[in-house]
């Protein structure tokens, strides 16, 4: 039985429409701005091209890697009853609400040249600041979080009594976990990812601060809208349509996964 839908007071309806205007306005302003006559010559050029393919790029590999760290950590924080695990969860979320820039900052002091680990990788020839592996570090660090934090929820809401079934029945761990907990939590697995792969390709902060803004290494999309504006606006407002686009998209996606309803 579907519930019944109560209309909002009128003070309530102005606040909420009040609200969507707020979020609104923004990106009708950015659509009315863009320059229609010159978008094909601006989608078109070449340092539209190479800080595309380098978001691409990172965010591909920051989501890779997220997924790499991210299951064992949120099986973990889901499974595990130990006492480490409220330290351990506000450390892994801890970049969620943390200023990029202070990131960035800290990956320097950590990984940087002169850095607690930058000195001894730099003795292997190994050097992570202003490349672009940078990138993928500064974007894995951002985006790890919204991973785990998504695939924890799902496992935490996960029927375990088809995993006890699977190992009454003899099922191994690793066997128990490849064939019924991931295929299981497979949407949250999906959803995590598509998060994380999102606010990998629209990280700034600790991109600028701990990789530069080196052109055609470090400077992915939004570093990209940085520069543009104020040398070339239009160029700006076309690279930021093409982040909104992608923005949507994977809210879009994810829909069903964060907004349930009709």
């Amino acid at each position: 039985m579907s519930p019944v839908r109560r209309p909002l007071p009128g003070v309530l309806a102005l606040v909420v429409a009040l609200g969507v205007v707020f979020f609104l306005l923004p990106l009708v302003a950015l659509c009315l701005r863009t320059p229609v006559a010159r978008l094909g010559e601006l989608l078109g050029s070449g340092e539209l091209r190479d800080a595309l393919w380098l978001s691409l790029l990172c965010s591909l590999g920051a989501a890779s890697a997220s997924l790499l760290l991210g299951v064992p950590l949120a099986l973990w924080l889901a499974r595990s009853g130990s006492r480490w695990c409220v330290p351990v969860r506000v450390l892994v979320t801890l970049p969620m609400v943390l200023p990029p820039v202070v990131a960035g900052v800290a990956m320097l002091l950590a990984f940087g040249r002169n850095g607690m680990v930058g000195a001894w990788l730099l003795q292997f020839g190994v050097a992570l600041p202003f490349t672009t592996a940078g990138v993928v570090v500064a974007a894995t660090y951002v985006a790890l979080p919204f991973f785990v934090v998504t695939l924890e929820g799902g496992l935490r809401a996960l029927d375990r009594r088809h995993e006890d079934a699977a190992a009454t029945l003899g099922a191994g761990p690793w066997r128990v976990l490849c064939t019924v907990t991931v295929p299981m939590v497979g949407p949250s697995l999906r959803a995590g990812l598509l998060a994380a792969w999102a606010r990998a390709l629209g990280e700034f902060g600790a991109t600028i601060t701990f990789a530069g803004n080196l052109a055609g290494e470090t400077r992915t999309l939004p570093l990209a809208v940085y520069v543009a504006l104020e040398a070339e606006p239009d160029a700006a407002i076309v690279l930021s349509l093409v982040l909104v686009a992608l923005s949507a998209g994977v809210l879009f996606a994810l829909r069903r996964q964060w907004y349930p309803g009709p």
